[in-house]
């Protein structure tokens, strides 16, 4: 039970932090767009990486840091794509209701913004990895919080609905979104 209860906060200290993936799936939420499916990517997603994790995959990426350069690099250039995408829809209030998307584009995104971010390897099969080290107990606790994060998460985002009903609340989030994002992508090539 400890090795549960000790996964499933290790994880939460990792995850709730503000960062591409979780902006993303806040907007899906607020916009009730293919929520299900981006939730289902994110938390299928750190499932299997903090499986591989557990397993002692991070031993092998430790050995190969050029791997983790790769995905810095090729991560901060998306990251900058989709900064500067938030930034125009933040100043291009037009932009704001383009309509729906269909849900393979979320999909896309969401799996780009998880696979593409080297931090996920690192949290996941390096220090998730590294603290448990073969207990699956830990394992199973780490993916419950992901799970619930996500689940809270875009859900969650319902009820901040309300605040959303404005254009100007939707040009700061996607400020927001464009700072993170950029800087985000900045940082990663810069450290690569």
């Amino acid at each position: 039970m400890t090795d549960l209860l000790l996964g499933f906060g290790t994880m939460m200290t990792l995850i709730v932090a503000i960062g591409a993936q979780n902006a993303f799936v806040l907007r899906q939420g607020l916009r009730r767009q293919a929520v299900v499916e981006v939730v289902a990517v994110c938390a299928l997603s750190d499932a299997i990486l903090v499986a591989v994790g557990v397993a002692g995959f991070g031993v092998i990426v430790k050995k190969f840091p050029q791997a983790i350069t790769v995905a810095a690099v090729v991560g901060g250039i998306f990251l900058l794509g989709y900064g500067f995408l938030a930034a125009r829809r933040a100043f291009r209030p037009s932009a704001l209701n383009a309509g729906t998307e269909t849900s393979s584009r979320p999909v896309l995104t969401a799996l780009a913004l998880t696979w593409l971010n080297p931090h996920v390897y690192l949290d996941t099969l390096v220090l998730l990895g590294s603290i448990a080290a073969g207990r699956w107990l830990f394992g199973v606790g780490a993916v419950t919080a992901s799970i619930t994060w996500f689940v809270a998460l875009g859900f969650g985002a319902r009820l901040l609905s309300p605040l959303f009903a404005k254009p100007r609340a939707w040009r700061v989030l996607d400020g927001l979104i464009a700072a993170v994002m950029i800087t985000l992508g900045v940082t990663l090539i810069a450290g690569s």
